[in-house]
């Protein structure tokens, strides 16, 4: 199978078990290129022991990952990440008493392999400078590039986390529930953000907000007890008489 295969990532009879409980049970996930894939499921579903197995922060207990074509189970997180799998988290990952700026230069640095030569002079550093503030354009935080980032409501570090992601290039973007917690009008921004650098490349997302799933998502994968319950469009699967059942009622809360 080649990277011109019609999906970039897929697992074949993926299973976690945590001392005899079964998280993820026997799930086959085909995420097409180009997409936007949704992983969406009642709480304790196993949706973020996926994302944890894909990126390999979790060792799966049987089945395979595989990437482009390739096997990617036995691998580290260190070895995806440089194939293009990148992972943004739930929690805030960003560098608080930095800048705006500098935390996309870091993430850049990173792609020259001198992540960790912090002894270097920061002009050496100015080459990296113009595609960071391209890409803080792309997110719309260019207004903010000297602001330092714990100044930053939580809306526009969410989308700092995703610049931050992209300055690593990736081919495939895992994003861990991006619009939790977020007021109406940042999550309307972030949907919208993720839309937009979603051309081009692959997203595969946890989100348990119905309306952004509803508004950019491709494929809805539905997991429960740490299976497969439903795939397909949104249309499809909101009407799936089980989803409503999995969610009991508040699937569109």
């Amino acid at each position: 199978m080649s990277s011109d295969s019609e999906y970039i990532l897929e697992t074949k009879n993926l299973v976690k078990e945590f001392k005899g409980f079964v998280a993820v049970n026997d799930v086959n996930l085909k995420v097409r290129r180009g997409s936007i894939h949704a992983l969406i499921g009642p709480n304790g579903a196993g949706k973020t022991t996926v994302f944890n197995l894909l990126t390999k922060f979790h060792e799966p207990t049987a089945g395979h990952i595989l990437f482009n074509g390739a096997d990617i189970t036995p691998e580290k997180p260190a070895d995806i990440a440089r194939r293009g799998v990148i992972r943004s988290f739930q929690i805030s990952a960003v560098f608080s008493h930095l800048t705006v700026l500098e935390n996309v230069r870091i993430a850049l640095q990173r792609k020259l392999g001198t992540s960790f030569h912090f002894w270097k002079s920061e002009k050496s550093l100015d080459r990296l400078n113009n595609r960071a503030r391209e890409l803080l354009e792309a997110v719309d935080l260019a207004p903010f590039a000297e602001t330092v980032t714990v100044e930053l409501p939580y809306g526009r570090k969410r989308a700092l986390e995703i610049a931050t992601t992209l300055a690593l290039d990736p081919e495939l973007m895992l994003l861990d529930e991006p619009t939790a917690g977020m007021a109406h009008a940042d999550v309307d921004r972030v949907t919208k953000l993720i839309a937009q650098v979603a051309k081009g490349r692959t997203v595969l997302m946890v989100e348990h907000n119905m309306s952004v799933v509803s508004g950019i998502s491709d494929i809805i994968t539905v997991l429960t007890r740490g299976a497969i319950l439903a795939e397909g469009a949104y249309a499809e699967v909101a009407k799936n008489q089980q989803v409503m059942e999995a969610y009991m009622g508040t699937a569109h809360a």
